[in-house]
């Protein structure tokens, strides 16, 4: 009898990956949904949850669960929002909470939460983040994250069940929405782009490795108790990502050169500071730990996985 997997997040876009890949990798898939109105592919079964705060029922969720893979989270506040920081905490902090407690209480065996790179912080200037570096998160969604993180290892130091941390740069893939999807309109439509003179170094992994990457950690036994980090294994400028962009669709990169502290004043000048930040600064994590230890290496290329998200993209556009 295959081992069942509640996946949390999974009409998501990372979460919808994550059943597919699953489900075709032989485990039984439940998705935990939020509503009613949509059933992911992959998923052997289906039950509705409602929002995740600490006060979320997961008993029916969790019956006869092996795993839980937890990708649910609040990246954005609400349009109009007031409650703030407190939305973050809400979902990804005591949703978490509740959902580990929960889990424990089950006799779930594995328990794994994806985090966020912004746990360690937003700009890696020296040395690429590891595991093993003091957390710095610098806004209310890092918090609220590395918060998640601190739940699920005091939850699982109390109990029998084990736990697995993933950290992952920035996720691109078919589906990505938000500043990739932009950064691809963009190159799409030939405007041209002021980075030519970034010489930034930053990390991403594209959806299909992050899902290997998690599967990995369900079967391994080293993988348990410990945070892992994931990346595709080569660091991008922004203006060589926008012209691998451009190769992948197959037109030309329009990048001119403007420097970066004229950049960064803009990006102040028209409140897009956090936005021009990450196009101009590095975020780098280093994969020594999870290509040694874990055994594990990216399954497809960075070319390769541009190349699969520009085909999807170009089928929706």
């Amino acid at each position: 009898m295959s081992e069942r997997v509640l996946v949390t997040g999974a009409t998501g876009f990372v979460g919808r990956h994550l059943c597919r890949r699953l489900s075709a990798s032989g485990y039984h898939v439940r998705a935990a949904l939020r509503s009613a109105n949509a059933s992911p592919e992959g998923a052997a079964e289906t039950v509705v949850v409602g929002d995740i705060t600490l006060q979320t029922d997961w008993s029916t969720a969790l019956q006869d669960v092996d795993h839980v893979v937890h990708a649910a989270a609040r990246a954005h506040l609400s349009r109009g929002a007031l409650a703030g920081p407190s939305q973050f905490n809400e979902t990804n902090a005591f949703g978490t909470q509740g959902l580990v407690a929960a889990s424990a209480r089950a006799q779930v065996k594995r328990f794994i939460l994806l985090s966020s790179v912004k746990v360690n912080g937003e700009e890696s200037d020296g040395d690429a983040y590891t595991p093993f570096d003091i957390p710095n998160p610098q806004d209310a969604y890092a918090r609220s994250k590395w918060q998640a993180e601190q739940f699920v290892a005091q939850v699982c130091a109390a109990n029998a069940m084990k736990y697995v941390i993933v950290r992952p740069p920035l996720v691109y893939g078919a589906g990505v929405q938000a500043n990739f999807l932009r950064l691809m309109r963009w190159v799409d439509r030939g405007y041209p782009l002021p980075f030519g003179a970034i010489r930034n170094k930053r990390s991403f992994v594209s959806v299909w490795n992050l899902a290997d990457l998690i599967e990995s950690t369900l079967r391994n036994s080293v993988a348990v108790n410990r945070t892992w980090m994931v990346a595709d294994g080569e660091d991008l400028s922004t203006a060589e990502l926008v012209r691998r962009l451009a190769a992948a669709m197959g037109r030309h990169a329009h990048v001119f050169p403007v420097p970066e502290s004229a950049l960064r004043f803009g990006g102040r000048l028209i409140g897009r500071r956090a936005e021009i930040s990450r196009l101009c600064g590095s975020l780098r994590v280093n994969l020594a730990q999870t290509l040694s230890l874990l055994g594990w290496k990216p399954s497809i290329s960075v070319d390769a996985g541009l190349a699969k998200t520009i085909e999807w993209y170009c089928s929706v556009r």
